[in-house]
């Protein structure tokens, strides 16, 4: 039988998971099975940049968590994970995302998206959404064009003016 001390151990990790989720805009699990140690930490220094961080907790733990907020993920919680926990939901997923992307062995699963489960297929959506920067480009870009078609009509329209007198 479990001794108390190890009950209230468990107790505390399960609570800080738990804290972690409700802090966190993007929760994903992925395995990181087959990565080397610098692989790990290159993904974690690359996520510390976004105010992000990868934990590995055992999935019994986690079930215990994610069933105290009332989320199921039961059916990806087999095998190792790592959870990522992001303050930022774009940077995190995309950091994560790219990474992926250079290192089959990593397999998103599903997550969690400001409390609501979401599956593989949102996440990648989620991770092709431009950054803040390319999408003020793009507006930037879209405006430019309208003020480029506007000062040409102008300009024609003062050299015909120009034509009559």
């Amino acid at each position: 039988m479990a001794s108390e001390k190890n009950l209230k151990l468990k107790k505390d990790v399960v609570n800080k998971i738990t804290k972690q989720i409700e802090e966190s805009e993007a929760v994903v699990l992925f395995t990181y099975q087959g990565l080397s140690v610098s692989d790990m930490a290159g993904l974690r220094r690359k996520l510390r940049e976004v105010d992000s961080e990868i934990k590995v907790y055992k999935n019994t733990l986690v079930k215990f968590a994610l069933n105290s907020l009332k989320l199921d993920l039961d059916e990806y919680l087999a095998g190792p994970n790592a959870i990522l926990f992001g303050k930022n939901l774009l940077d995190s997923i995309k950091v994560l995302d790219t990474f992926a992307k250079e290192h089959e062995t990593v397999e998103i699963k599903a997550g969690v998206i400001k409390g609501d489960l979401v599956s593989l297929e949102i996440i990648k959506e989620y991770a092709s959404i431009p950054s803040m920067e390319g999408l003020l480009t793009m507006l930037a870009g879209g405006m430019i064009e309208h003020v480029k078609n506007l000062s040409i009509s102008l300009d024609l329209y003062t050299k015909q003016l120009e034509e009559r007198n």
